[in-house]
């Protein structure tokens, strides 16, 4: 595709100088990087004249009706190594490739460069007919993107996002509004009481922003934030934990710990229950480290009792890794812990 509209960029030393020796040891973003360098290589060396490439091949996939995948991150990131300089153009090409393959990454940099100029061109993608220029305003602006550098101003002081939430949380793109939600569950990591102030304002509108308040309180809620809990009418009063226990209190790797436990509501109305579970799991200084997990929500009548069992699997993932010895496993109703218990891991 490069070659269609650079009729002078050559496929085979392309590929060649991509994969080089070290690209099969390299890592995810490594790889991309190093990619995007060797593109420069072939592109012009005037930046302007660059993106104006750029465009076009997206355009030509456009054209072709070819959708971006994670191998064209190279074009966002060549905005990211090669347009800090280069402000305005930067933006307009964020605001066309995007639209192909996301710049949530590319365009942190820039905030942190350029803060509040790139913030108010953050809250014009805001409004913008096209729903990946709408979500790049609300996923690139995350104060703690996976994978991303976090943006410290925006951790210590994220009011300046809040227009742009603002403007997105009816956006018809369900798409959009998940954003939404994972920018403000951000937002709570560190400003907890913004989140609750947001929370309060936005619930009761409608059934979309509901749900947008909903996942965006799902770090308060592992949490037991006791604003959050009562404003989703959340409390202990009445529920009875019963005959909770591990049964394979020797666990090893690879496999699954499967415990029990039963809940009576007690009282002579209904009670709506969120039920989770928390791993303390072993760390190699061999100190504990919580980690909470959901298992469901539900409302029990009067007296009604309900019986839970459930495994939990300690397979092998990239995500975690597993260290023998004691670990514990608690129950937790309503934001509250309760009746915590020990089991072993082995190898």
């Amino acid at each position: 595709m490069i070659h269609k509209v650079r009729p002078s960029f050559s496929p085979q030393d392309f590929i060649s100088q991509v994969m080089n020796s070290d690209f099969e040891q390299m890592e995810w973003k490594e790889r991309v990087k190093h990619t995007t360098k060797v593109l420069h290589r072939f592109m012009p060396a005037n930046y302007s004249d660059a993106v104006v490439v750029l465009r076009k091949i997206v355009a030509e996939y456009q054209h072709q009706a070819i959708n971006g995948g994670l191998e064209h991150v190279i074009f966002p990131d060549y905005i990211e190594t090669y347009g800090l300089d280069y402000f305005e153009t930067s933006v307009k090409a964020f605001d066309r490739i995007t639209r192909f393959i996301s710049c949530e990454f590319a365009v942190r940099p820039f905030i942190i460069r350029y803060g509040d100029a790139m913030i108010a061109e953050m809250l014009k993608f805001s409004q913008d007919p096209h729903p990946q220029v709408r979500r790049l305003a609300s996923e690139g602006s995350r104060s703690r993107l996976p994978w991303a550098m976090a943006i410290p101003a925006l951790k210590k002081d994220p009011t300046p996002l809040l227009p742009i939430l603002e403007n997105l949380k009816n956006d018809p793109s369900e798409m959009v509004r998940r954003s939404v939600a994972n920018n403000l569950n951000d937002i709570s990591k560190d400003n907890p009481q913004l989140l609750v102030h947001v929370a309060q304002e936005w619930t009761g509108h409608s059934k979309e922003t509901d749900a947008i308040v909903k996942h965006a309180c799902r770090t308060l809620f592992k949490q037991g934030h006791p604003e959050i809990m009562a404003l989703y009418g959340l409390d202990v009063n009445g529920l009875i934990l019963l005959n909770f226990q591990i049964h394979t209190t020797m666990v090893y790797m690879g496999n699954e710990m499967l415990f029990s436990f039963s809940l009576r509501n007690s009282v002579k109305t209904r009670k709506k229950v969120r039920l989770e579970y928390a791993i303390y799991f072993q760390k190699a200084n061999r100190t504990l480290a919580k980690k909470v997990f959901k298992i469901s929500e539900k409302m029990l009548e009067e007296n009604q009792q309900t019986d839970i069992s459930k495994k939990h699997s300690f397979r092998f993932i990239t995500t975690r890794k597993y260290y023998a010895g004691l670990h514990q496993i608690a129950i937790i109703i309503n934001g509250i812990e309760h009746d915590r218990l020990d089991f072993t891991l082995q190898t």
